[in-house]
């Protein structure tokens, strides 16, 4: 992948956000310095440590959608965190360390998908071959020697030893009738004439949600894996068209292709150079001027935070990861609080501050009809799956704009989300009644937003229209 220049970064987020221009230059420079430090010596690169942001603004103008589009951007391990979840050492809660385990297992996620990427064409290959067997089964023949190759199998495998696939199924024999058969289905198969034709294919039964799993990643342990080194793996037996089994049987055979040790070991650097954790709502955890019997306990949660910040090694089920060069990015809306109610220590590891601003009257405008996917071509396309053609004025768009940003400035400012909330009712009787409807196209006027929003425009009391 081609590495993006800061104005790249900032063009390309221009397309997704509308606005907060100075975050996204602090973020881009931020992300382009790793690209720097990765040219420098092993011994400079050992010094210089990420420069971390804490971005401060209302709800609903950005923060979020920045960071996430930036780790899309250069294909980064990204998770976001809610600083609420956490609790001090000693406390009911989420371990702060799980962050960083929510972070490797993104990347392991993240390379295991570009891995099978690569075999791709080697599994469809292999998966083919299957469907044919299984489209075309040879006739069976009793194994006698199954039970006793199973009970060997068994000890193989508890003996740390890989179990032999093949002598699993049963054995088959294949004439020259079946082979002559297979070929045409072979063939017929290649050309994708054979996609909606079910087949019933055995496949192994997804794992089960091991609720001890979780405990046991916090002490470095993959009790998962374990077990299923012990057990062996139950197959499943099911029915569907050729695509859907093609892909059930790539998955398969990729998971034999792939090298998992290179995985790991390729997720962990990837974690340690590239990650980037967001935590949201850190505002949340500060004391402000609130008095309260939580107050200790906030401040614990911050002190918890700050060694993973600073730097540290984290024990995860694939390795220990260091934090040194993982990209933190803090986001709150501080409007209870200051940043620097954040105890000193952690002030100190979000050298980059930014203040996101509120969102205007024209901010609005752009965000209906600028970006790519934006709200507006959302319900356009919508519509169009009941065949309708759904236009709205421009007019139209001012009106809903300006009615969203007097209901921010009258009640709790929630920002672009505000947009959702006014859409929905302005389109209610047009989402339910599409369906039904013969009419080709819908024109949204500026009169039609006035009469569907007028209890908006004209009641004072907006709390039903709060999110």
């Amino acid at each position: 992948m081609a590495i993006k220049t800061p104005k790249q970064i900032v063009d390309i987020l221009n397309q997704y956000i509308i606005g907060q221009d100075e975050a996204k230059k602090s973020v881009a420079i931020a992300l382009y310095n790793r690209y720097r430090r990765m040219q420098l010596s092993k011994d400079m690169q050992k010094d210089i440590t990420p420069k971390n942001l804490l971005m401060a603004g209302p709800t609903g103008v950005g923060k979020t959608e920045i960071a996430r589009r930036l780790a899309d951007i250069v294909e980064a391990p990204f998770v976001k965190v809610e600083a609420t979840k956490f609790t001090e050492v000693g406390y009911v809660g989420r371990d702060v360390e799980s962050m960083v385990r929510d972070l490797v297992n993104e990347a392991v996620r993240m390379e295991e998908k570009d891995q099978f990427e690569r075999v791709r064409p080697q599994a469809e290959k292999e998966a083919n071959k299957e469907l044919v067997r299984l489209l075309v089964p040879g006739i069976k023949r009793e194994n006698r020697e199954s039970q006793m190759q199973q009970m060997q199998d068994m000890m193989q495998m508890l003996m740390g030893g890989n179990q032999n696939q093949n002598n699993n199924s049963p054995q088959e024999e294949v004439t020259d009738e079946v082979r002559n058969e297979r070929l045409s289905i072979a063939e017929k198969l290649n050309k994708g004439l054979l996609e909606d034709r079910e087949v019933t294919v055995e496949v192994e039964e997804a794992p089960k949600v091991n609720p001890m799993g979780d405990m046991m990643g916090q002490m470095g342990m993959d009790m998962s894996s374990m077990l299923n080194n012990l057990v062996p793996k139950k197959k499943v037996k099911r029915t569907l068209p050729v695509r859907d089994a093609r892909e059930l049987l790539v998955q398969e055979q990729s998971h034999k292709m792939v090298d998992y040790d290179s995985i790991y070991q390729k997720a962990i650097e990837r974690t340690t150079n590239n990650g980037i954790i967001f935590i949201d709502e850190i505002d949340k955890i500060t004391a402000g001027n609130k008095k309260t019997s939580g107050e200790v306990s906030r401040e614990g949660v911050q002190r918890d935070i700050l060694p993973i910040v600073e730097g540290s090694t984290i024990q995860t089920k694939y390795g220990p990861v260091s934090t040194d060069h993982i990209l933190f990015i803090a986001a709150g809306a501080f409007a209870e609080s200051k940043p620097s109610d954040l105890i000193p220590e952690l002030q100190g590891r979000f050298p980059i501050r930014v203040e996101l601003n509120a969102l205007s009257k024209d901010d609005f405008v752009k965000i209906l009809k600028d970006p790519e996917n934006s709200l507006l071509k959302q319900y356009i396309a919508l519509m169009h799956a009941d065949g309708i053609k759904l236009v709205f004025t421009k007019e139209a768009v001012d009106k809903i704009a300006q009615i969203a940003y007097d209901v921010n400035q009258g009640t709790d400012n929630i920002g672009a989300r505000r947009l959702s909330t006014i859409l929905e009712k302005l389109l209610e009787d047009v989402l339910y009644e599409g369906p039904d409807m013969e009419m080709g196209e819908i024109t949204i006027t500026e009169a039609y937003v006035e009469d569907k929003l007028s209890d908006i425009i004209t009641n004072k009391d907006l709390t039903k229209f709060i999110l």
